[in-house]
């Protein structure tokens, strides 16, 4: 019988078709044997990336040239003068961690300014009561001699002000932080993976603290003692706020407790603060604006409401005479 004589189609039209369905289910075999699911491949990979993430984030980051040649003379002149010793350094970096500076580099480049900001500040005062300003001989020497001691406060006066701006980001972005890591401890995520991600998600809206949790959650990761990765997070940012969570973390780690539960309150509690401080702001400014008021707006009000009647007294007066 012929089966392709008895078809509605014209016998090439149907070969053709049976042909390309042919190729077609071939090429999807194909494929799919090419390109089989392999379950092992992906946790590899993520197992190299993982690495290599902690090799970044504990060796020093990769500077330009112009940056490693600065680094390189703040090193030989601390050499030559005799700076590095461990104790200051170590010194050094507890104050420069809670800016956000945890080099070894920026320590010894804080040693410099300490020690040559004095000779500097002499230096410029001294130039500029000689050839600028026109002071006496008196008052030359009282500016040059007040700026040695104002050289030697102003590395400390901006290394103070560094962190207290770090500080309050840290504190402002804290709430919502603990927010998104009960969420994620509530949902059954480690503390390792709950601060990995709070750290991804809040690496655009708060970026200090995101990278400070993502350092403690990779710490976590390598670090024989997990109680002093947990340490070196109050280590570096040296809050209130966070030296709270601190214990609460070190607590849930030592006796077991509920960390979401624990979390919540702290997180109120943060919540609570933050408002109160927003309310006793708001509490001051009626205060704050009365002197503005008086010494602005007040005497214009009066030039407004007397300055005809008084013309008019005048002009009255003037006519009189």
């Amino acid at each position: 019988m012929n089966l392709l004589g008895m078809l509605p189609v014209p016998p090439n039209v149907a070969i053709t078709a049976l042909a390309t369905l042919a190729a077609f289910v071939s090429v999807i075999a194909l494929w799919q044997a090419a390109f089989e699911r392999d379950r092992v491949t992906p946790r590899l990979k993520a197992l190299a990336a993982r690495r290599d993430e902690l090799t970044r984030a504990t060796a020093p980051r990769r500077r330009g040239r112009r940056r490693a040649a600065k680094v390189s003379l703040t090193r030989r002149v601390a050499e030559r003068f005799s700076l590095l010793s461990e104790q200051a350094i170590s010194a050094s970096m507890a104050k420069l961690a809670p800016a956000g500076w945890r080099s070894r580099d920026a320590a010894i480049t804080y040693l410099v300014a300490r020690a040559f900001a004095p000779i500097l500040f002499v230096v410029a005062t001294g130039l500029y009561v000689v050839f600028v300003a026109h002071l006496s001989h008196s008052l030359r020497l009282i500016a040059v001699a007040a700026a040695m001691p104002a050289g030697a406060k102003a590395p400390e006066i901006y290394l103070r002000n560094a962190a207290d701006k770090r500080r309050a980001i840290l504190q402002q972005s804290l709430p919502d932080g603990l927010d998104l890591l009960v969420i994620c401890a509530e949902a059954g995520l480690s503390l390792d993976a709950a601060l990995q991600r709070v750290a991804r998600e809040m690496a655009l809206t708060a970026p200090l603290l995101a990278d400070e949790l993502n350092i403690t959650a990779l710490e976590l990761g390598f670090l024989p003692n997990r109680r002093q990765a947990i340490d070196n997070l109050n280590y570096r940012t040296d809050t209130a706020a966070i030296r709270a969570v601190v214990n609460t973390l070190k607590q849930s780690e030592k006796y077991g407790t509920p960390l979401a539960r624990s979390l919540r309150g702290l997180s109120s509690e943060l919540r609570d603060e933050r408002l109160m401080k927003a309310e006793e702001k708001a509490a001051r400014l009626p205060v704050l604006m009365t002197l503005p008021m008086v010494a602005f707006i007040m005497p214009l009000l009066f030039i407004v409401m007397l300055g005809p009647a008084a013309i008019e007294i005048m002009s009255s007066l003037a006519q009189a005479l």
